[in-house]
């Protein structure tokens, strides 16, 4: 998830990155201690994230993360072969949470991640790279509108074509039965995706940092320069601890 190919890094997106990245993770931790140990508070915080701060909080560094991953698109010199190289990663990821689920039990395989974070992610990079690039900032901030629009339509189509199969759950139409531990269809999250690329090509359009000063190199910019590589494992490694600490309830 670079920025450019060997030209200097925009160090606040950097930092904005590492700070959704870091979010995510202590979202994760929490939902892994209440879920899996029965831990009811930890640092100080409740491990219930079924609540609206909790619930907003998620939607806001779940959205930051993407909108920045647009900007970044739009500095990079190839988003289809940037696309394609993430879209590996998350079909790895999908085998992964499945074996996992199958041999070690930590949850049902019925909730496996297939189209999650990485999914759209990747998707969105591809459908950018493939018919977005050339396109204005204007065009494409009025298309992820539209992208995000939709999603109110979805619920009422979901109900009037009594869907019951699976296959258009990139879309954001899956059937009842349908869960998982991560999940990010496209409407959305596409829409949020093409606003982070309308003010890459136009807040960025010089491809430079907007503020003549930068901080000092900080944990939270290295956790936003290898964001995919946290991602990747740091859920492996909470696992791994708790699965050490004994029985996974």
């Amino acid at each position: 998830m670079r920025e450019t190919d060997g030209a200097q890094r925009i160090w606040e997106i950097d930092f904005l990155r590492g700070l959704a990245i870091i979010l995510m993770v202590g979202y994760h931790l929490l939902w892994d201690l209440g879920e899996y140990r029965g831990v009811k508070r930890f640092l100080g915080f409740s491990t219930d994230l079924s609540s609206v701060a909790w619930t907003v909080a998620q939607y806001f560094f779940a959205g930051l993360f993407v909108v920045l991953s647009g900007t970044s698109s739009t500095l990079s010199r190839n988003n289809v072969r940037r696309g394609l190289r993430l879209l590996a990663v998350a079909l790895a990821l999908t085998l992964g949470t499945y074996l996992i689920a199958v041999w070690l039990h930590f949850f049902d395989p019925a909730d496996t991640i297939i189209f999650g974070i990485l999914h759209c992610l990747a998707v969105s990079m591809l459908l950018y790279g493939a018919v977005f690039k050339k396109v204005s900032a204007a065009a494409n901030a009025l298309c992820g509108a539209v992208v995000m629009g939709l999603a109110a339509l979805l619920p009422i189509m979901g109900k009037a074509f009594s869907i019951r199969s699976n296959w258009l759950i990139p879309f954001g139409l899956p059937s009842q039965s349908f869960s998982s531990l991560d999940y990010f269809p496209l409407i959305p999250w596409f829409g949020v995706f093409l606003i982070g690329v309308a003010l890459g090509k136009s807040v960025y359009a010089s491809k430079r940092s907007l503020l003549p000063w930068c901080l000092p190199g900080t944990f939270v910019n290295a956790a936003g320069r290898h964001s995919l590589l946290i991602y990747i494992v740091h859920q492996p490694v909470i696992m791994g601890v708790l699965y050490i600490l004994g029985p996974i309830r």
